[in-house]
């Protein structure tokens, strides 16, 4: 049986075969036991699976600089995957003094998109994801929807932190006007991405821009973890939990280090301003998902604010598992945010 079936929640005080009130009502003691893979999973996925938990980054022991070079290769790895999908072409630039790929489907931007633009802002906890992992997210884009994408190659920590990464975003967009409408214009991201795209749409608020079209947070959004799904993720993998004991107010980041939670830029989803002025918003991740919980919770505030939302979680999946493209529930989650953003791109603001 592989690593990633076993849940051992050792850390929330198992004991027993049945499940008790700890001395603390709000916490459960959870008897150990095997989660099987789930069965709504496709074979192609229960094989990428496989090939996860061969390419697990060892204990690296916080070295920024194998960090960086591991992930590099892990993102070279995934970029030739998706050329090996996707037909697209790709230009290397500056926009508003800021490093950017432009990623275009293999025969143009369709018809239906030649007025609109996606952003795209990578993943890498903050610390790397420039270059083969910004072209990992982009490219499965643009040959999806038929739309370019620019990639946004912004600052990284631990040399520079919050708000470098929502500056650089802003920049992009703000150079981008130029040529596009505001309501054609949508930005996206996955795990911190998803986290600067967020508060990205703040700090364009704060700029005095107007907001973009529609926005896509995959895999973290504008608002601390929280919930279940930060302990759960770990074991629900075949590691250790994430963290243990009360979690965080803030993001722990070097990133995001000494910014206070109340701060709204930062945490655009703890605000009821900044959220209540959100666009359209998509919310997508794997149901194994550290920041799952997160996303359910900021789904919830966007309704409350009459924000118009959506949230998808695949049940069985890990955090970020549509970089990996040989699967059709990666396909699935491409058309899923595609088809998001050429229902809401281009509409008249609520």
């Amino acid at each position: 049986m592989r690593p990633f079936h076993r849940l051992l929640l050792t850390s929330l005080f198992i004991a027993g075969a049945s499940i008790a009130a700890a001395q603390d009502a709000t916490t459960v003691q959870i008897p150990a036991f095997v989660l099987p893979e789930s069965n709504q999973l496709s074979e192609e996925a229960r094989a990428v699976l496989a090939r996860m938990e061969e390419a697990r980054a060892p204990d690296l022991k916080g070295d920024i600089k194998r960090q960086r070079e591991f992930y590099g290769r892990y993102n070279d790895d995934r970029l030739a995957e998706m050329r090996r999908s996707f037909a697209t072409r790709e230009e290397r630039t500056t926009l508003g003094g800021v490093p950017v790929h432009i990623v275009t489907p293999g025969v143009g931007p369709s018809r239906a998109n030649a007025a609109r633009v996606l952003i795209n802002v990578h993943g890498g906890a903050f610390m790397w994801g420039s270059g083969s992992g910004a072209l990992v997210e982009a490219i499965p884009l643009a040959a999806t929807m038929g739309v370019k994408v620019v990639t946004v190659d912004y600052r990284l920590a631990p040399e520079h932190r919050y708000p470098a990464a929502s500056q650089d975003v802003t920049a992009v967009y703000r150079a981008l006007l130029k040529t596009y409408r505001p309501e054609n214009v949508g930005i996206y991201g996955c795990s911190a991405g998803g986290v600067i795209t967020a508060q990205s749409v703040a700090w364009i608020r704060r700029e005095g821009l107007p907001r973009p079209g529609a926005i896509a947070t995959l895999c973290g959004t504008g608002a601390p973890y929280s919930g279940d799904s930060i302990i759960l993720s770990g074991p629900l993998g075949g590691n250790a939990p994430t963290v243990s004991g009360p979690l965080p107010d803030v993001l722990p980041t070097s990133y995001m280090s000494g910014v206070a939670a109340s701060d709204g830029a930062a945490y655009p989803l703890l605000s009821e301003t900044e959220t209540a002025a959100f666009p359209p918003t998509l919310m997508l991740a794997g149901g194994r998902d550290f920041a799952a919980s997160a996303l359910t919770l900021a789904h919830r505030r966007l309704a409350a604010a009459h924000v118009r939302s959506e949230l998808y979680l695949f049940d069985g999946l890990p955090h970020a598992f549509f970089v990996w493209p040989d699967m059709p529930e990666s396909h699935e989650a491409y058309r899923v945010i595609a088809n998001f953003f050429d229902r809401h791109l281009g509409k008249r603001k609520r």
